[in-house]
C-alpha cells in the first residue's frame, strides 16, 4: 500500500496548467497525459496535434503545443 501512495504522489496533477508544452516522444498525445494523475480529472482524450503543432482539449480546455 506504501509503494502504491508514493507512486502517486509522483504523477502531476492534471488541468493544473491552461498551456502544456509537448515533443514528439509524448505522441500519441492524450489529455490527461500518462504522468497525470487520473483519479481527479476527466475522462482521457486523445488529441490530434501532429497536423497543426497545437490542440485543446475539449474537457479542460488545455492548449497543447508541440515544440519539437
Amino acid at each position: 500500500m506504501a509503494a502504491a501512495t508514493a507512486a502517486a504522489s509522483n504523477k502531476a496533477l492534471p488541468n493544473a496548467r491552461k498551456t502544456y508544452e509537448v515533443s514528439r516522444a509524448d505522441l500519441p498525445l492524450s489529455c490527461p497525459m500518462p504522468d497525470m494523475m487520473v483519479w481527479c480529472s476527466h475522462p482521457k482524450v486523445y488529441l490530434p496535434i501532429e497536423a497543426t503543432g497545437k490542440a485543446k482539449c475539449p474537457y479542460c480546455g488545455a492548449d497543447y503545443v508541440l515544440v519539437n
